[in-house]
């Protein structure tokens, strides 16, 4: 075993710790067709936003059916308050077309047919591969990204999404690397944010690069 996975195996078994509950943060009530919409909605908005503007959605469009024959302006008045809503209007309403279609209301369980949905990137499909199918996947939001660089899995300049992917999959145990996302998420917003990260006194400390530049 690598220092590096040693290190991963202390960072897993802390946020385990901290956070015993790992839950996503978009409020998807168990629908995996709901989390593929509301995946492609979080795109540079925040998931509590996204959860506020999905009562709405969900109210008008229940089924993946009727988000398909919805009327793309009125979907995207809805959408407006995430930003992107053109885009993210045409996307949802051609992927639900095609759940409801080529899948009969379900989503397809691998990589490269989750990828070939609209607005669906790895990021979205590991997602719905770890929280849906419980499968070994690594989501590369702007949290993991931020945080295992600050850790020092990899320079803190790295922001490419899918090296950074590949170098967490090699360091994270697989039963563990969906949880381990969705903490990183509570992790990055209680301690470890973006412009302030309160490192003095932070759990972390003792695996963290970055605590010991400092």
């Amino acid at each position: 075993m690598t220092k590096d996975q040693k290190r991963a195996l202390c960072v897993v078994q802390k946020l385990k710790d901290l956070y015993p509950d790992a839950v996503c943060a978009l409020h998807y009530e168990g629908d995996p067709w709901r989390l593929l919409v509301m995946a492609r909605l979080s795109a540079q908005c925040t998931d509590a936003r996204v959860n506020i503007v999905s009562e709405e959605l969900f109210d008008r469009y229940p089924t993946p059916s009727a988000m398909a024959d919805a009327d793309l302006e009125e979907l995207e008045n809805i959408l407006k308050p995430c930003g992107l809503y053109h885009a993210k209007a045409r996307n949802v309403k051609e992927a639900s077309r095609i759940v409801a279609v080529r899948y009969n209301g379900s989503i397809p369980d691998n990589m490269d047919e989750l990828l070939a949905l609209p607005g669906v990137g790895r990021k979205i499909a590991n997602l719905l591969l770890g929280d849906v199918f419980h499968k070994p996947a690594i989501v590369t939001d702007t949290h993991c990204i931020r945080i295992c660089g600050r850790l020092g899995f990899y320079p803190e300049s790295l922001k490419v999404p899918y090296q950074v992917e590949k170098i967490l999959v090699a360091l994270i145990p697989p039963e563990d690397s969906s949880d381990f996302c969705h903490r990183l998420v509570m992790f990055g917003r209680d301690t470890c944010t973006a412009l302030s990260p309160k490192c003095p006194g932070c759990p972390l400390s003792d695996c963290c690069e970055h605590y010991h530049k400092l």
